[in-house]
C-alpha cells in the first residue's frame, strides 16, 4: 500500500502542473449505478447507524491504483450542493472519502433530518466521465 501512496503522491505532483481541465477522467461503464442499500429514503435511525453501499456495473479498487471500470466510493452528508465532478472531490465534513475501497460505514449524526447520496470516483479521487451518482436520500435521526 505504501508504494500505491507514493505513486498517487507523485501522478498528483506531476498533474499539478497541468491545468483543472486538464485532469484526465476516467470512462464509467454505460450500466454503471451506485446506490445507497440501507437505510431507505423517509427512514428514522437512531443517532449511529450503519450505511451500505451498493454498486453495479463497474468495481471497487483502493484510491491510487488505476484499475480500468474500478473506483471508490465518496458520501456526501448534508451537502449543501453537488461539489465539481470535474475535479477531484475534496475531503471535508460533507464529503466523505472511502478511499480503501469500503463498501459500508458507521455514522452517528445529530438529531434531524440529513440527507446521504454516493458519487462513485477513479483512483485520483475525480468522478468518472458519466459521472455515477446516486439519488439523494434523507435519514431522520431519533
Amino acid at each position: 500500500m505504501k508504494t500505491a501512496i507514493i505513486s498517487l503522491g507523485l501522478v498528483l505532483a506531476t498533474l499539478s502542473g497541468f491545468g483543472q481541465a486538464a485532469l484526465p477522467k476516467s470512462k464509467s461503464a454505460p450500466d454503471a449505478k451506485v446506490y445507497i442499500i440501507s437505510p431507505a429514503h423517509g427512514e428514522t435511525v437512531g443517532t449511529t447507524f450503519s450505511v451500505k453501499f451498493g454498486l453495479q456495473g463497474m468495481g471497487i479498487a483502493p484510491a491510487g491504483y488505476n484499475i480500468a471500470n474500478t473506483g471508490h466510493h465518496h458520501l456526501l452528508l448534508d451537502a449543501p450542493e453537488m461539489p465539481d465532478l470535474n475535479k477531484p472531490l475534496p475531503a471535508s465534513e460533507n464529503v466523505i472519502h472511502f478511499g480503501k475501497g469500503q463498501t459500508e460505514t458507521t455514522l452517528t449524526l445529530p438529531k434531524g433530518s440529513h440527507t446521504l447520496q454516493l458519487v462513485f470516483a477513479d483512483y485520483l479521487h475525480i468522478p468518472h466521465d458519466k459521472p455515477v451518482v446516486s439519488r439523494k436520500i434523507r435519514v431522520t435521526v431519533k
